[in-house]
């Protein structure tokens, strides 16, 4: 890697300060440190629907009623011993590809799509592997940029699962729900093969369970407080925790962080002899315009600049999404380090206009217009109301929220507060749905109670906030946003037709 200083461009730097409310200057904490410098995909598949075979169907069902007999994503038992035994018997296949491997608090799902549609214009097969699902359980593991399908799902889980079987028997506690997929999709890449493998944590880093691979390159999106329980009350805990995706001498890209996030997984790369790339530093958003379905970016690589990049999806926690993931491939293929030049532009353009993220500020319905947001934490809700206010011209916005109860609810409604006109709370089939009727308690103590309707079944949610847009009639400019948890999202997302 190069060793030069930063190139020297003020305009660059006050443009990052006016892009983020992080401090972007982390100097007196990097000693020791090298970083990252440079001299000088496919259209994404919609989310799958059920089996049109009922026999493909069923034997589908069957594989996940199998798989919901096991831990789910929320019980967890801080080790690696189960999963490493599980790739010791299948032969490691994990170590078949190299990897990018993603951590962080928001963002990851949308990186991971924008690293893969990156890889596969410049004609790289890639796997992916993301978590949760929003509608379909084979959303998780994709090969080239499309989810793997529902044939192949039940495939590589009845190839696998007398090894499964093999490793319960051998320890105190049966492989996980979230262990399993992790190794049907490492598997799948193997078996595909892949070239590379794009790789978002679970939850945390060091002890979940995708860290058997060694990524070539460590994505970290930004980090904020969730699942505080069991990360860590501090973001400094968190990074703690998250940093053990740093391999040794890998490729660190940093997106910008609280400072004693940064000082963490500073120190981490320093350990590990690893090279950083820091947004605000080495790379970012340089310019970001509206525009029509999305916005226009100039993005400032390791390598260089790429200008007229459009991206198809909205808010400026996107851009900085879209800079983390053009830096982690341009460090995938070594520019800043084995080659000076920068990505190729063209193809740079063609992958990110390729880009799409569902459910997440996804427009599924007109007159009124019904969007659906995951944000399931404050930092991300006050991510998604930003955008929102940004992007769309509403008049008079509905929201309808359904959370998790382990989740920062009221810290979720504060964030959407300033947004939303009135709110209809309501609650998923998740078991770990917050009941409708004690979110409505937190929800009237901070909207107050004019502005807030139970309606504890989404369907009646849903109906009851489109009601309540079209109120002011049809070319009013009412809207509705349909947010507070990825499973919410899902099943709204059936309700209103899509998939």
């Amino acid at each position: 890697m190069s060793d030069q200083p930063p190139h020297d461009d003020s305009s660059f730097d006050e443009i990052i300060a006016a892009e983020t409310d992080r401090d972007p200057d982390l100097a007196v904490i990097e000693a020791g440190s090298r970083t990252l410098r440079a001299q000088g995909g496919p259209p994404e598949a919609d989310v799958p629907t059920r089996p049109a075979d009922p026999e493909v169907d069923k034997a589908l069902r069957e594989v996940e009623a199998e798989l919901a007999t096991r831990w789910g994503e929320t019980k967890l038992e801080p080790s690696v011993s189960r999963i490493a035994a599980l790739m010791d018997v299948l032969g490691e296949p994990q170590r078949s590809y190299p990897s990018i491997h993603i951590t962080g608090t928001n963002g990851k799902t949308s990186t991971a799509r924008m690293i893969e549609a990156l890889l596969g214009a410049f004609e790289l097969r890639t796997g992916r592997y993301t978590s949760p699902h929003v509608q379909s359980i084979t959303e998780r593991i994709s090969l080239d940029g499309a989810p793997i399908s529902a044939e192949r799902f039940i495939e590589t889980y009845q190839d696998i699962k007398p090894y499964i079987e093999m490793v319960d028997a051998q320890q105190e506690f049966r492989l996980s729900f979230f262990e399993v997929l992790t190794a049907m999709a490492y598997a799948a890449f193997a078996d595909a093969p892949v070239d590379v493998a794009v790789v978002e944590v679970g939850m945390g880093g060091s002890w979940d369970a995708t860290n058997v691979i060694d990524g070539d390159v460590a994505v970290v999106t930004p980090i904020d407080l969730d699942h505080t329980d069991r990360l860590g009350g501090t973001t400094a805990a968190i990074a703690t925790e998250k940093a053990g995706i740093v391999k040794q001498d890998a490729t660190v890209i940093l997106a910008q962080q609280p400072v004693d996030a940064a000082q963490v997984m500073l120190k981490k790369a320093v350990e590990v002899d690893a090279t950083v790339a820091r947004e605000g530093l080495e790379f970012g958003v340089v310019s970001r315009q509206v525009a029509v379905g999305g916005q226009l970016l100039t993005l400032r690589g390791v390598g260089g600049e790429y200008d007229q990049v459009y991206l198809p999806l909205h808010g400026p926690y996107q851009a900085h999404n879209a800079a983390v993931a053009l830096a982690a491939v341009e460090a995938f293929f070594g520019v800043g380090s084995q080659r000076p030049e920068p990505l190729d532009l063209d193809t740079v353009r063609k992958a990110f206009a390729a880009v799409s993220a569902p459910g997440r500020l996804e427009v599924v319905r007109r007159s009124p217009t019904v969007v659906l947001d995951a944000a399931h934490n404050p930092a991300g809700a006050r991510a998604t109301a930003e955008a929102v206010s940004e992007a769309f011209d509403f008049s008079r916005l509905i929201g309808v929220v359904g959370a998790s109860g382990d989740k920062n609810v009221r810290g979720l409604l504060e964030a959407f507060e300033p947004i939303f006109a009135e709110v209809v709370v309501t609650q998923n089939s998740s078991h770990r749905a917050m009941d409708a009727d004690e979110l409505a308690g937190i929800a009237v103590e901070v909207f107050g109670e004019e502005r807030v309707q139970v309606e504890p079944r989404l369907p009646d949610a849903l109906e009851a906030a489109i009601t309540l847009a079209e109120e002011e009639g049809e070319f009013a400019g009412g809207g509705v946003l349909i947010t507070g948890s990825v499973i919410t999202v899902g099943e709204a997302r059936l309700l209103l037709g899509r998939g």
